[in-house]
């Protein structure tokens, strides 16, 4: 017997980092939000690496930043060392890594949530969905709590009917020995969406004080000040190193006798695991050619004594981790705290949702995070903070937002997963960005603000600085282009001393400034600023001056694609009307249903003849209604 326990405009089922940018999002846009979770303990919990960031990755938590999201205040507040990544190459693949506080993460995280004006944060197990011809309508708790809403956003990550296994020991669990969800799962299947099982890893946690760091290679964070949110203005300086050792022939040779006993290697996994994190097994057998392997050292936290091994992820049984580990340098005296472990789950198809993570089959139910076949805390925090955000619009009527590809590496990822689907669990790269000279790490504010400021997600404070560095930038690009630099030794010292050969006549400052060698710090020596200019500034005129050439491309390119994305399909249309197309390509787009020619012409198994069929198809159909009225 159930008991009405209240009534909401959105219901978030989990806590992760999915779950909590989806309930931050849709409480600030003034949706009542409740969030369910299994533990108050473990909101934003990192159950594998205690990092966030990297290529691609890093951008996201700067796209969520200037959205309204949290994730990048949080590690800026609670990290133990960062780093910008890739600084010798261009503007494109650049991006922060920070490593983080465990711990810390989790009380900061649910100090915001418990502060955040209509969000109720609750502990419970969702049982079961309420669902009323094909329209959600709230959920139930395994305490016969029934919460009502005309939109749900489930993010369970890898806690679907999630089974941990170790060497030939398998139990029901999700991560961190937490309880795994196998209602839910059933539930969905029945609903008629369809499910897939993946697999993920972690691995060992070690004692500190066992650990030889004379052994190992120091990793120290960065000593410039770096940041992820835009709003951060207090730095951490006492920073933690992190350690790089490596494995070799005897780790390699005790893997290999061994590997009938790793879960992964004897069929115990009936899950797909992830290409771009394969597990130290794996990597013995795909690149058996390589005598050794990187292993880092990362310290859990400031308060804590567990260290995380980096590039160990292993199902082998828990005596072979302990006999492998004391191979590599600096660990043959470690002791074990927690052993590693694989796990399976089960994931949603994520073709069967709508750019806005809605669900096609029911009305106002969401996904977001690992549960729509992703990795990745960063890519879990980009879905749901889009989850949230539409599933508010949908409660209250509200404008609803989906980012294109040449918006934001979560456009990217949203229409690569609603597009193409996925076959293994997805990881952003920054090669799967084709615009990606345009979604750097530095401009995602100049990218994405204005939408957050718009959808209520951004405060005016914040948008009214934000105005003034685009006005900045403005201005001085103005500057420059006015300032003449004639061919005086000074100018030819500068010039000489960045690497550039000597001026012939004399030249622009902004000219000057699109030499590769070339930075806005030789310029400032020349013809410094009347005002000061802060350091994103600099930056911004920097690059987009320098790349100024490459982005007037970009920008051509994204206009044609806008042109195929503008060009929409009618929502009523019938492909088994359409004659001549492929039947893989029919097939397809039944299953995806695109909402424009663009994201069909992205669509697994239609190809440009398909593409081709379509537009002539729909603009009959245009011409059709029009001589017909």
């Amino acid at each position: 017997m159930t008991y009405d326990a209240g009534h909401y405009d959105v219901i978030v089922i989990g806590a992760g980092h999915a779950g909590v940018e989806a309930g931050l999002a849709a409480a600030r846009r003034g949706a009542k939000t409740l969030m369910l979770t299994l533990n108050l303990d473990l909101v934003a919990f990192m159950p594998c690496n205690p990092s966030i960031g990297g290529p691609a990755k890093g951008i996201v938590v700067r796209e969520v930043d200037a959205l309204g999201g949290a994730m990048g205040k949080v590690i800026d507040k609670t990290h133990i060392q960062m780093r910008l990544l890739n600084t010798r190459k261009g503007p494109a693949v650049r991006a922060l890594r920070a490593q983080a506080d465990k711990p810390l993460y989790i009380k900061e995280m649910k100090r915001i949530l418990e502060n955040q004006e209509n969000l109720t944060l609750r502990q419970g197990m969702v049982e079961k969905l309420l669902v009323e011809d094909n329209e959600i309508k709230g959920v139930v708790t395994e305490t016969k709590a029934a919460y009502y809403a005309p939109t749900v956003i489930v993010t369970t990550g890898t806690f679907m009917r999630g089974r941990v296994l170790i060497g030939d020991l398998s139990y029901e669990s999700g991560p961190n020995n937490q309880r795994s969800t196998v209602s839910l799962s059933e539930q969905l299947e029945e609903l008629g969406i369809n499910m897939v099982r993946f697999k993920t890893g972690t691995p060992m946690r070690v004692n500190s004080h066992t650990v030889d760091y004379s052994k190992t290679e120091i990793q120290p964070g960065e000593e410039e000040p770096r940041s992820f949110s835009y709003e951060t203005t207090e730095f951490i300086t006492d920073q933690i190193p992190c350690w790089l050792t490596y494995t070799n022939e005897a780790t390699h040779k005790i893997i290999d006798d061994n590997l009938t006993l790793s879960a992964m290697y004897s069929g115990a996994v009936r899950g797909t695991g992830p290409r771009y994190c394969p597990s130290i097994e794996d990597k013995i057998v795909r690149f058996n050619d390589k005598p050794r392997h990187q292993i880092f050292l990362e310290p859990e936290g400031r308060d804590t004594e567990e260290v995380y091994v980096q590039g160990l992820s292993t199902s082998l049984p828990e005596y072979i981790q302990n006999e492998m580990m004391r191979t590599v340098p600096g660990l043959e005296n470690a002791e074990i705290m927690r052993a590693g472990y694989a796990i399976e789950y089960d994931s949603i198809v994520p073709t069967q949702l709508w750019p806005t993570m809605e669900t096609k089959q029911i009305s106002g139910l969401f996904t977001a995070g690992q549960l729509n076949g992703t990795s990745g805390y960063e890519e879990a925090a980009g879905q749901g903070l889009m989850a949230g955000i539409n599933a508010a619009a949908k409660a209250l009527d509200l404008e609803t937002l989906i980012l294109d590809r040449s918006e934001g590496y979560i456009g990217v990822m949203i229409d690569d997963l609603v597009t193409k689907g996925t076959d293994e669990p997805y990881r952003l790269l920054t090669s799967r960005a084709e615009f990606r000279l345009m979604l750097r790490h530095d401009n995602a504010d100049i990218r994405l603000l204005e939408k957050g400021y718009e959808l209520g997600l951004i405060p005016e404070e914040r948008y009214q600085c934000f105005l003034e560095k685009k006005q900045r930038i403005e201005e001085e690009k103005a500057r420059l282009d006015k300032v003449i630099l004639k061919e005086t030794e000074e100018v030819q010292a500068v010039i000489e001393e960045a690497g550039g050969t000597r001026l012939k006549d004399a030249v622009r400052a902004i000219d000057l400034l699109k030499r590769p060698e070339m930075k806005y710090s030789h310029l400032e020596r020349l013809t410094p600023s009347e005002v000061s200019l802060p350091e994103d500034v600099k930056e911004q005129v920097e690059i987009q001056v320098k790349y100024s050439g490459y982005i007037k491309k970009a920008l051509e390119q994204i206009e044609r694609m806008k042109k195929m994305e503008s060009k929409k399909i009618p929502e009523n249309i019938d492909y088994d009307d359409i004659h001549g197309l492929a039947t893989e390509a029919r097939d397809r787009l039944k299953e995806v249903r695109p909402l424009s020619v663009g994201q069909a012409s992205r669509v697994s198994g239609v190809n440009p003849a398909d593409v081709s069929i379509l537009l002539v198809y729909i603009e009959q159909g245009k011409i059709a209604r029009v001589s017909g009225e």
